[in-house]
């Protein structure tokens, strides 16, 4: 079930926010401060192309510079990427078959708002990471 998900989700969005996620850390990673941004935005983007069967976890050995970073990614941009989230989740979610895929933007609110420190993992070994 999560494969014909993830392959309904890649056509109708997850491609296009693939893309914009992955031109987001192009861009990041043109200055030597950009590039732990960058790597987040890498790492978003696949969670973004492949939603179904993963979730995030935070990792606990993830000290202050990324605290640091999290704070300025929430101000730069964590808050804009968290509502387009949430208004296409909730578009999502007008109709019955748009449900699981309204959920999925709904799970990428969290790592889209504090992506540093966290890590994605397989949904059957989420405590694998710690």
């Amino acid at each position: 079930m999560k494969t014909i998900l993830n392959v309904i989700w890649v056509v109708l969005s997850g491609f296009w926010l693939f893309l914009a996620y992955l031109l987001a850390g192009v861009l990041l990673c043109v200055t030597v401060i950009g590039i732990p941004f960058g790597i987040a935005a890498f790492r978003i983007g696949v969670y973004a192309l492949w939603p179904f069967g993963y979730t995030t976890v935070e990792r606990r050995d993830a000290g202050a510079p990324s605290c640091v970073g999290n704070v300025l990614w929430l101000v730069l941009a964590g808050w804009w990427l968290a509502i387009g989230h949430i208004v296409t989740g909730v578009l999502l979610c007008v109709t019955i078959i748009g449900i699981p895929f309204g959920i999925a933007n709904f799970k990428l609110i969290p790592v889209s708002l504090l992506p540093l420190g966290r890590e994605i993992v397989r949904t059957d070994q989420p405590f694998a990471a710690r």
